[in-house]
């Protein structure tokens, strides 16, 4: 296992982080909430009918010691849970609407998150990531002065790390967008030991080419600068002339990046979702998430093709997230 979770697992140590992972009869999660308790890293919470994941474990010869289940159709303080749901949501849902949706591991994990019984949560192996994302957004929210949430991704290959974003929320992202996404994507990068250096990137370096997609960009760059002014940050640039130091002087002399840029902001979704399988699968590159930013607390989403070590990862880049 790479550096970067050596660094994430001390800092975790001790610190009885929990997290819910309400996918509990999932054979991929009973795996990894069994190691999480086990290395004393996280303390996990499944959702689910208990009988069927003590009988689901049982078959797996999976130890769930450590690991706490929680049964939305048994819940000791569901009355409680419903209140303060009807009351998040500010009269779009009706008590018995609540009821209803709360016996949804989704909704009902989601709801341990933001009434403090845990401080993130990892779903996703068997649900859409509409189905993740919807209840986080409805119920957690995001952070003051974030609009929307987005996704980076953690790419790994030996001691380099670089972060990469949006790659798995935002289609089209505004000027604002891409600022926010910026911003967030640097405190990312700094929870996993990068000091970060933020390119925006574009098909233009400092306006060798102009259309309203470069343009974007550039306005872009000096949201986000206002935003963060403390930030080394700068663009709008092609992706050689903020990652090689000989291409930065040619294209953009003077600029603070230097061709040493260690988070990327795409412009587009299209556009981060093929650079990092590009890097990925030509690069040989671990691609660590995708972890979502900008809510009021930690919310990820895993694939569905996930295997066990996927929501270990995860799991633990939340309780990072958390800290």
């Amino acid at each position: 296992m790479s550096d970067l979770f050596a660094t994430l697992k001390e800092k975790l140590r001790g610190k009885g982080t929990t997290i819910v992972l309400p996918e509990g009869t999932d054979e991929r999660i009973l795996g990894a909430a069994a190691r999480l308790a086990k290395d004393e890293l996280v303390n996990p919470i499944l959702v689910g009918n208990t009988a069927e994941i003590k009988q689901k474990a049982d078959a797996l010869n999976v130890a769930l010691s450590g690991v706490t289940i929680y049964d939305p159709a048994s819940y000791d303080e569901m009355e409680e849970m419903v209140a303060a749901f009807v009351e998040r949501r500010k009269g779009k849902v009706s008590e018995e609407d609540a009821r209803k949706l709360l016996q949804d591991e989704n909704y009902f994990g989601t709801m341990l998150v933001y009434m403090g019984k845990a401080q993130g949560l990892v779903s996703g192996a068997v649900h859409s990531t509409a189905d993740t994302v919807r209840p986080a957004l409805q119920i957690i929210k995001t952070k003051p002065g974030v609009s929307k949430t987005s996704g980076v991704f953690i790419m790994v290959r030996g001691e380099e790390k670089y972060v990469f974003a949006d790659c798995a929320i935002n289609i089209s992202p505004s000027s604002q967008d891409l600022a926010e996404i910026a911003v967030e994507s640097a405190k990312t990068a700094a929870l996993f030991g990068v000091d970060p250096r933020v390119a925006m990137l574009s098909f233009s370096t400092k306006g060798s080419a102009k259309s309203p997609e470069t343009e974007k960009v550039v306005e872009a760059t000096q949201l986000a600068k206002q935003m963060a002014p403390e930030l080394t940050l700068d663009g709008e640039f092609q992706f050689d002339a903020a990652f090689v130091p000989a291409v930065a002087k040619q294209k953009a002399p003077g600029s603070v990046i230097e061709g040493n840029a260690n988070v990327f902001v795409f412009p587009s979704l299209e556009a981060g979702n093929i650079g990092y399988k590009i890097a990925q699968r030509l690069g040989n590159f671990e691609a660590i998430g995708p972890v979502l930013q900008g809510l009021n607390m930690p919310v990820n989403d895993l694939s569905r093709g996930c295997n066990e070590e996927d929501v270990y990862k995860l799991s633990l880049i939340t309780a990072g997230q958390a800290l």
